[in-house]
């Protein structure tokens, strides 16, 4: 049933539109209060493979967990040593994702910005620089990770905030559903009535 505002938007609707009549669309949300968050993280993951493909053979469960515990505050040690991997795959799984952290690349914005413009060899760039190969390679793995997520307006990294937030906020739900708020209400009175 239309309450009073919708009634009036569809009416003005059907004064501006040639259409005869408004048929309502309905579809869920984008989310989920009503079980865990993996399929739909599942279905993110999914899409990023099919726009950017993944060069890993890591399993499904795998990538679900890092980003679970990517979001959850763990660095790759702690990544690598959860999923059983080493560190450079972690990261590389990470790039893959757009698992980015704010203080990366940890270079200063100078020698990014030379990374960024030159393509030189990683071992020559590393010798005009200062820095190792490794940091290069690395550097350049981040900023094409950001490019990525940039041309796709971080639509990624945003999903997997959203799921990861509806979870969060089920589990608080969930926690907040076993309080029933009378416990004031009934303090002080008699419980012991026999029937």
């Amino acid at each position: 049933m239309m309450d009073e505002k919708t009634e009036e938007l569809r009416d003005i609707f059907l004064s501006v539109s040639d259409e005869g009549s408004v048929t309502e669309l309905q579809s869920e949300d984008r989310g989920t209060l009503l079980g865990e968050s993996g399929g739909d993280l599942a279905a993110v993951v999914e899409d990023i493979r099919e726009k950017f493909g993944f060069e890993l053979s890591l399993s499904q469960d795998e990538r679900l967990r890092l980003i679970e515990e990517f979001y959850d505050g763990a660095d790759d040690d702690q990544l690598a040593a959860t999923l059983e991997l080493d560190t450079e795959t972690v990261f590389r799984a990470r790039m893959e994702l757009h698992l980015l952290r704010e203080d990366e690349p940890r270079l200063d914005a100078e020698t990014v910005e030379q990374i960024r413009e030159r393509n030189s060899a990683p071992e020559e760039l590393a010798a005009e620089l200062g820095v190792s190969e490794q940091a290069i390679q690395r550097c350049r793995a981040i900023l094409d990770a950001r490019e990525r997520s940039r041309r796709v307006s971080h639509r990624f990294r945003t999903a997997y905030e959203e799921q990861l937030t509806d979870t969060d906020l089920t589990d608080h739900l969930a926690a907040d559903a076993t309080e029933d708020g009378l416990d004031g209400a009934t303090e002080g009175a008699e419980t012991n009535t026999d029937f």
